[in-house]
């Protein structure tokens, strides 16, 4: 595949927008290493080759294990993950999948039971924000450089 066009390049004050609230959400109080579970985890639903590589490297320069790392696309069937990142985990899926699982009360009530209202809505607007990445990379085909 070859990359469709550069977003960067072609929308720089869009691309600020994103990168301003990136930074924003970043310092909303989910742990940062949490934050690059979320990321990776919803760039592997949603197949971003880009992403994956950017946010396994960026975890494991934030002190994450490669055997978590390789985990994350089967965190339900592995002991290596705290009740708090399997909330994370799973109610990342469910709002990346929003338009098959509608958000089910019982990805809530996982999350509901790790994270406060306020972190609630924080850890929301991270995993929609890797997403409407991931729809960027996708989209305009970004590639990982080798």
């Amino acid at each position: 595949m070859e990359q469709r066009l550069d977003f960067y390049k072609a929308s720089p004050e869009a691309i600020k927008a994103m990168v301003a609230l990136e930074v924003a959400v970043s310092r909303l109080g989910i742990e940062p290493a949490l934050q690059e579970l979320v990321r990776l985890r919803a760039s592997q639903v949603n197949g971003c080759a880009y992403c994956v590589d950017l946010h396994s490297s960026d975890a494991r320069k934030k002190g994450e294990t490669e055997r978590r790392l390789y985990a994350v696309s089967v965190w339900r069937e592995t002991p290596f993950f705290t009740p708090r990142e399997r909330a994370a985990l799973g109610w990342t899926e469910a709002i990346t999948r929003i338009a098959d699982t509608h958000a089910p009360d019982e990805a809530y009530e996982a999350l509901r039971a790790e994270f406060n209202e306020a972190e609630c809505v924080n850890l929301t607007l991270a995993i929609g924000l890797i997403n409407s990445w991931n729809r960027l990379a996708i989209g305009f085909r970004k590639m990982p450089t080798a």
